[in-house]
C-alpha cells in the first residue's frame, strides 16, 4: 500500500509516515490485500479525505469512527457515500439536523464531496475496514497516524472548527481544547444515539464561528 498524501498534506506528516508503526500498519494490510480480504474503501480512496481537502484549506473537522463495512459505501470521506448509495441511517439524522438548524432541504444523496471542497475535513479514526467486519482493522496503527494528523490541525495559529460526535470523536478531539478553537460535542448521529444528537445546532454555530474569524461560512446546503 501506497501512502499517497496530497503535498500539502505530506508536508505536514512527512515525519509520521517515516515511523515503524506505518511499516507495520503497511505490512497489516498487504497480509489482507493478500489473503483475498475485501477491504473498503478502495485502496485508491483511503487518503480521499487528503486529496479532497488539502491542509492549508481545512476550516472544519468532523471525526467519524472507521469507514462504512458494506459494499461500494466507502469512498473515504466520513459519514459519506458515493452518489448512488442509500444514505446511511447516521447520514439521514445529520441532513435532519441540517434542516431543523438551518432550513435546509436535505439532499436526494448522500455524498459529501460537496462539503470536502469547502474545507471541512471529513476524517475517520480508522482509514480502513474489511468487508462486514466494524473496527476490524482498530489498533492496527491508523488510530496513531489521525492522532498526527488531528495535532498538526490543533498546532495551526488560524482559529478551526472541531465537531465531534460520539465517544470516540470526542476522545480524538481532546487535544483541540483549551486553544484557540471551536469544539462542538455531541452524541454520536446514530439511531441508537440520534435523541442526544438531534438539537445540537452545530451547523448553525460552525458558521457563526467562522464568520467570526474572519472567514468563509460553509455552505451546508
Amino acid at each position: 500500500m501506497q501512502m499517497k498524501l496530497e503535498k500539502s498534506w505530506f508536508t505536514q506528516l512527512q515525519h509520521e509516515i517515516e515511523k515503524p508503526y506505518i511499516q507495520q500498519l503497511k505490512a497489516f494490510l498487504q497480509e489482507e490485500f493478500n489473503q483475498g480480504k475485501t477491504i473498503y474503501p478502495p485502496q485508491e480512496l483511503i487518503f480521499n479525505a487528503f486529496l479532497q481537502t488539502p491542509f492549508s484549506e481545512v476550516k472544519v473537522v468532523i471525526i467519524g469512527q472507521d469507514p462504512y463495512h458494506g459494499r461500494g459505501q466507502a469512498h473515504g470521506l466520513s459519514f459519506s457515500v458515493l452518489p448512488d448509495v442509500k444514505i446511511p441511517p447516521s447520514l439521514k439524522n445529520i441532513y435532519k439536523e441540517m434542516e431543523s438548524d438551518l432550513g435546509i432541504v436535505p439532499p436526494t444523496n448522500g455524498c459529501l464531496d460537496y462539503l470536502a471542497k469547502q474545507g471541512v475535513l471529513l476524517l475517520n479514526a480508522t482509514l480502513t475496514v474489511r468487508e462486514g467486519e466494524p473496527k476490524s482493522h482498530y489498533g492496527k496503527g491508523w488510530e496513531q497516524f489521525t492522532d498526527a494528523v488531528v495535532d498538526v490541525l490543533v498546532q495551526r495559529k488560524d482559529p478551526l472548527v472541531f465537531i465531534l460526535w460520539g465517544a470516540s470523536a470526542k476522545e480524538k478531539g481532546q487535544r483541540a481544547k483549551g486553544l484557540h478553537h471551536a469544539v462542538f460535542e455531541s452524541a454520536h448521529p446514530s439511531p441508537y444515539s440520534a435523541t442526544q444528537f438531534l438539537g445540537c445546532k452545530h451547523f448553525s454555530k460552525t458558521n457563526t464561528f467562522l464568520e467570526s474569524v474572519g472567514k468563509t461560512p460553509i455552505r451546508w446546503s
